[in-house]
């Protein structure tokens, strides 16, 4: 089973063998039954062998020096945090015999050192290599953007597996092989783990794997040697500039996966578009509502609980109707609409189906209240992710709309002023709060938030403790009101400076409406 490892203070924090941003780990304890000989595990890989032989058989490779094994072998990853390297020793305890270094190392005379240019990337290649190639064995569809990405995989799993596919689905939210549910702990696994993930759909008859694809996974070379049957691109928004910088680094991280797909699906409305379809080897499929395209949405209409649309393709019109409201709604499926189609379903199948599509925990989530409010729980966590939930949430409020959000710590700063700008702007009351501050002191980031808040009269407060907020806001709302709880969604944390807490906005929300009842 995949899980992530907690202790009864939150997420373990020590320190594995490779640094990542975050101490939230993704760990196999699972082992499997391959042995294979260290030549074969090397092949088509440029290194020097520093020390001892390759003639001889592992049954596991590990980035993580804390795991037992008995002829394993240990991947020295430099992460953003710490070295690998720094637990060469540590794995050799633990029973590791072949060590995969970046650096020189003199180590006991029964360890096979093998020395690469860039372990990170090799890893991808070893990871292949061991478990024979996997996804070339499934249909594999990579989903890439800044919002959209999890949407777009749930719906499209939910169109496979209403035609008798069975659908992996490796995400923001879940890992899943069928109906078996893995924890996750990032948006796309490191590469071992993935290609892990993998080899174990096989085993299970996947026939479709939909993954969502990260920046950070496509620059830091997780998904590296991935068979992509589809490659999706959603939209691009400023997001993730803490660790890409500009925008131009984002968008060309993002733009890599298209040289690795054979069908590319592409939204033709993003300012971005053009770089993705630059980057397509093969002649793309574009969609959109603005711009021609070759599936294309018009006609569009967005009620409270519903959004509809007329899809155009080939010449040929079908009506659409998807019960979750938003422009948004209408981009994330047509993106499952398009996969679903190339991987064999019938277009009315699929319009058919939906019409009972279930939304995604955590996005445009609803509770009703019985003095007659609404509350919707949102992931909008980024400029453009908030924009649209209340552009949505605007064209169908009877009355007031009082948004609760904060931004998270340890991320792109630039982004909070003009998430504040943007919620007073559709709002008529806001409620700055924290989100996940990290290491950060909520004071500073909420301050940050006011700067783009003033701008518009609307009236807000701030209150830094979350749950207070949204009690306040809730307190707050009369009949037609509409409240959102914007930027943690499904998550059931909160990532404050001296540890990790349980924290669940859905929770506390239906806890104060059955007391109204």
């Amino acid at each position: 089973m995949f899980l992530i490892h907690f202790t009864s203070m939150g997420v373990k924090s020590t320190p594995l063998g490779v640094g990542v941003s975050e101490h939230l780990y993704f760990v196999d304890n699972e082992r499997n039954d391959i042995l294979m000989e260290l030549k074969k595990v090397l092949e088509n890989i440029k290194y020097t062998l520093l020390q001892g032989d390759i003639n001889k058989d592992i049954n596991e490779i590990i980035y993580d020096s804390r795991i037992k094994t008995n002829n394993g072998l240990f991947i020295a990853i430099k992460g953003h945090i710490s070295d690998g390297h720094k637990f060469i020793s540590g794995a050799i305890e633990n029973g590791a015999r072949v060590v995969v270094v970046s650096d020189n190392v003199v180590l006991g005379e029964n360890i096979t050192v093998i020395k690469v240019d860039n372990t990170r990337q090799v890893m991808a290649a070893l990871a292949n290599n061991f478990y024979s190639h996997p996804s070339k064995k499934i249909s594999l569809v990579g989903v890439t953007g800044t919002n959209g990405k999890t949407s777009t995989t749930f719906i499209l799993a939910g169109l496979l597996e209403a035609y008798n596919k069975k659908v992996g689905v490796i995400g923001t939210i879940e890992n899943r092989i069928g109906k078996q549910v893995l924890e996750t702990a990032r948006t796309t696994p490191e590469s071992l783990d993935l290609q892990s993930l993998f080899s174990k759909m096989k085993e299970q008859d996947v026939d479709v794997a939909i993954m969502e694809v990260s920046s950070h996974a496509l620059d830091l070379n997780r998904v590296d040697g991935c068979d992509f049957d589809i490659g999706v691109f959603t939209n691009l928004t400023q997001d993730h500039l803490d660790f890409h910088g500009t925008m131009d680094n984002y968008a060309a991280a993002k733009a890599k996966l298209f040289a690795m797909c054979n069908i590319n699906i592409i939204n033709v409305d993003n300012p971005y578009s053009q770089l993705m379809l630059d980057a397509c080897k093969n002649e793309p499929i574009t969609y959109g509502i603005k711009n021609p395209a070759t599936f294309f949405a018009k006609n569009i209409e967005i009620h409270a609980h519903e959004t509809k649309y007329t899809l155009v393709y080939n010449s040929k019109e079908i009506q659409i109707v998807v019960p979750i409201p938003g422009e948004f709604t209408v981009y994330n499926t047509l993106c499952a609409i398009i996969c679903a189609y190339k991987l064999g379903l019938p277009l009315e199948f699929i319009a058919n189906e939906l019409k009972t599509t279930k939304g995604v925990p955590g996005r445009v989530q609803s509770f009703q209240s019985s003095r007659g409010y609404s509350v919707l729980v949102d992931y909008a966590h980024t400029p453009d992710g908030l924009e649209n939930v209340l552009e949505a949430i605007n064209n169908f409020a009877k009355s007031n709309i009082i948004t609760v959000f904060g931004c998270g710590g340890d991320r792109d700063n630039k982004k909070r002023p003009i998430m504040g700008e943007i919620a007073s702007k559709y709002s008529t009351k806001v409620y700055i709060t924290s989100d996940n501050p990290r290491s950060e002191e909520p004071a500073e980031i909420i301050r940050q938030i006011e700067e783009g808040s003033k701008k518009y009269d609307t009236p807000y407060e701030i209150e830094p403790d979350r749950k207070t907020a949204i009690i306040k806001a809730l307190s707050l709302a009369q009949k037609d009101d509409i409240i959102l709880i914007a930027g943690k969604g499904h998550e059931t944390y909160q990532h404050l400076k001296d540890g990790i807490i349980h924290f669940d906005d859905s929770e506390i929300i239906s806890t104060f409406l059955e007391k109204e009842f």
